[in-house]
């Protein structure tokens, strides 16, 4: 199954979960409020999403006369995917990583830090970059800021059941026997996590999906894939001092954890992504 259609199917199933839960609490009125909440609380991050993340993190816009190698790959890159080129910033910390933001390809701008400037050898960073171009070529700011707003969506639903369970409120479907109270609570409970690891999912998915298309782009499978394993090793070893709202957007994720945590996080194994890189140089 492609990567494409997976986050289409994906995205589905975060739909249904929110028509389900909506439905059990608040029927039609419940659902609408609850997603015109979500909307109005992902737009502005939706809008505004470059100049927030970038000032989170200190990036400073560098010019063509300041780096002109940096802006020529990009460039080339840019032009490959059929995008115009990109704002371009360094971000101050000796962590490698890298990310692109931007609401559409008009407003797009990639980050590197000055550690993956050090850490890896020109091809590599060529494909770190094309990784980066291919986020803002598959939308995918937009696809993250859906799949945040129909969880976000489902949170706060299923916070209005835990009040309407708790305090008396069983829903359309209440019976005497505080079954539907129970149920409610259930559901309450579920749904949310239903919905977050949905959302993990749909980033996973958007992360394999701009390897292949990153790949294709630069034509060096190979050199993203050494990237990839470079940035994750150096990183655990100068970490990143990153939120959990933004480690999604970074090309390897900032935060340590494993085990049941790696259910919550926004990025495939890097040996995954390494191992489908290597497959595609050794088809190509």
């Amino acid at each position: 199954m492609s990567n494409t259609l997976k986050t289409g199917l994906l995205l589905a199933v975060l739909t249904a979960i929110f028509l389900l839960i909506g439905d059990a609490v608040g029927g039609r009125n419940g659902m609408t409020m609850a997603f015109g909440l979500a909307v109005m609380m992902n737009f502005g991050t939706y809008w505004f999403s470059d100049k927030i993340v970038l000032r989170m993190y200190g990036a400073q816009v560098v010019t063509e006369a300041e780096a002109p190698q940096l802006h020529g790959v990009v460039r080339r890159l840019s032009l490959a995917a059929g995008l115009p080129m990109p704002k371009i910033y360094i971000i101050p910390t000796d962590s490698p990583n890298a990310f692109a933001t931007g609401r559409n390809p008009q407003h797009a701008a990639v980050a590197v830090t000055e550690g993956i400037l050090r850490l890896l050898s020109p091809d590599e960073l060529e494909g770190v970059l094309a990784h980066e171009i291919a986020h803002v070529r598959n939308r995918d700011i937009l696809i993250g800021t859906v799949a945040a707003t129909l969880a976000g969506a489902v949170m706060m639903i299923a916070r209005f059941a835990q009040f309407a369970a708790i305090f008396g409120g069983g829903g359309r479907d209440r019976d005497d026997d505080g079954g539907g109270v129970l149920g409610m609570l259930f559901l309450a409970i579920v749904a949310p996590l239903g919905a977050m690891l949905v959302q993990m999912a749909v980033s996973r998915s958007r992360e394999y999906l701009a390897d292949e298309t990153g790949a294709k782009v630069c034509g060096k499978p190979h050199s993203l894939a050494r990237a990839l394993e470079k940035i994750s090793g150096y990183s655990k070893e100068v970490p990143m001092n990153a939120t959990p709202a933004t480690a999604h957007m970074f090309i390897v994720s900032p935060l340590t954890g494993g085990g049941v945590l790696s259910l919550f996080s926004t990025h495939p194994p890097v040996e995954k992504r390494v191992e489908r890189l290597r497959a595609m140089g050794m088809a190509g």
